[in-house]
């Protein structure tokens, strides 16, 4: 019994490891961590590309306001404070990439929106990550999943990142893609301090059977 239960912990560290794991691969952009988000890329369409990605989980907080860029550095704060101790353990937990920032597709410039903001945790915290002191912080995962992405430089600021989503969005419908139209993620690998080469992404979440080209 002791060698099965062995032998399940040790599928287990294997599997969470193939899904967060050295920045070196598969991607060149994510070089600022030690660990990133690793996927496999399905297919490259006009003006998107299809990825596939393992189920993850991350710590995740949220923040209302009227302008992205107010929300970021606020719920930023709060999962830095988390990584760098304000957790049950106390554990110094090390930063990896992506960041991704949940925004609503509905979200008005006249209204006020929750921006939800998560950062991966590590492979060695996959599977028994320490649970927030701060009651605004929580633990959260996403599924087994294919991405619709489009990449961009420069940073995320509400009118740049608007446009990419709606020219990801453009590109999606003219192949008839299905996809999830209640939110998209914003989707960040660099530190603020980074000024030149940041790489950015919009993400939009795959429904049913992603769209790839033909074959010639």
């Amino acid at each position: 019994m002791i060698c099965l239960t062995g032998v399940i912990v040790l599928l287990l560290t294997v599997t969470v490891e193939g899904r967060v794991g050295n920045s070196s691969s598969p991607s060149s952009f994510c070089t600022e961590t030690k660990e990133c988000l690793l996927f496999d890329l399905v297919c490259v369409g006009d003006g998107y590309e299809v990825r596939h990605y393992d189920a993850v989980k991350w710590v995740t907080t949220e923040v209302e306001s009227y302008f992205l860029e107010i929300a970021m550095p606020k719920a930023f704060r709060k999962l830095f404070k988390y990584i760098t101790g304000e957790n049950e353990a106390g554990a110094k937990i090390d930063m990896t990439a992506p960041v991704l920032v949940k925004i609503k597709e509905s979200m008005s410039n006249w209204q006020s929106s929750v921006f939800v903001m998560s950062f991966l945790l590590p492979s060695e915290y996959q599977i028994n990550p320490p649970k927030p002191t701060d009651p605004s912080v929580y633990l959260t995962d996403t599924p087994d999943m294919n991405v619709y992405v489009r990449s961009y430089g420069g940073w995320i600021i509400s009118v740049i990142a608007k446009s990419q989503a709606q020219r990801l969005k453009t590109a999606l419908d003219n192949v008839q893609a299905t996809y999830e139209t209640e939110y998209h993620y914003d989707v960040g690998y660099n530190s603020p301090m980074k000024i030149l080469n940041r790489h950015n992404e919009a993400w939009y979440i795959v429904k049913g059977d992603p769209v790839c080209p033909k074959p010639e």
